[in-house]
């Protein structure tokens, strides 16, 4: 039998480019503004951050609000105690 001789077809080289040519900086779309990052998650605390035990006796560091009653905490802003729940501020004495 004869033997058929295949001959790869030849690729064609690519050009050698000699120095690298510098992209264009990207400069942003009109139209897109940039998406803000995603903040971390405040973890929230929990209801031993109200209380302090001091010899056998508990003590409440924020004021239940006068409106609510007990067990709605006012938060601490420095210059006054605010409720959450109604929105009743109580302004702290000044030194």
């Amino acid at each position: 039998m004869a033997e058929k001789k295949t001959e790869k077809p030849k690729i064609a080289e690519k050009p050698k480019v000699a120095e690298k040519q510098e992209k264009p900086e990207v400069t942003e779309k009109p139209g897109k503004p940039e998406k803000p990052k995603a903040k971390a998650k405040k973890k929230k605390k929990g209801i031993f951050s109200h209380y302090k035990i001091e010899g056998g006796k508990l003590e409440r560091l924020f004021p239940f609000c006068e409106r609510c009653g007990q067990g709605y905490f006012m938060a601490d802003h420095g210059d006054r105690y605010t409720c959450g729940q109604c929105g009743f501020t109580r302004y702290k004495a000044a030194k």
